[in-house]
C-alpha cells in the first residue's frame, strides 16, 4: 500500500528539492508535505 502511495506522492506532489527550497524558509504547508513524504517513503522502504 505505502509503495502504492510514494508513487502517486512522486506524481502529484512537488519536489521542493528540485525547487532548491532552503528547509529553514519553508512554510507550515511546505514543511506539512515533506514530512508526509518522508513518511510514506520511510514506510514504503520498511516493507
Amino acid at each position: 500500500m505505502y509503495k502504492l502511495l510514494a508513487k502517486l506522492n512522486k506524481l502529484l506532489l512537488p519536489s521542493f528539492t528540485k525547487q532548491g527550497l532552503d528547509i529553514s524558509k519553508a512554510k507550515k504547508w511546505q514543511m506539512a508535505i515533506i514530512g508526509y513524504r518522508a513518511y510514506v517513503t520511510k514506510r514504503a522502504l520498511s516493507n
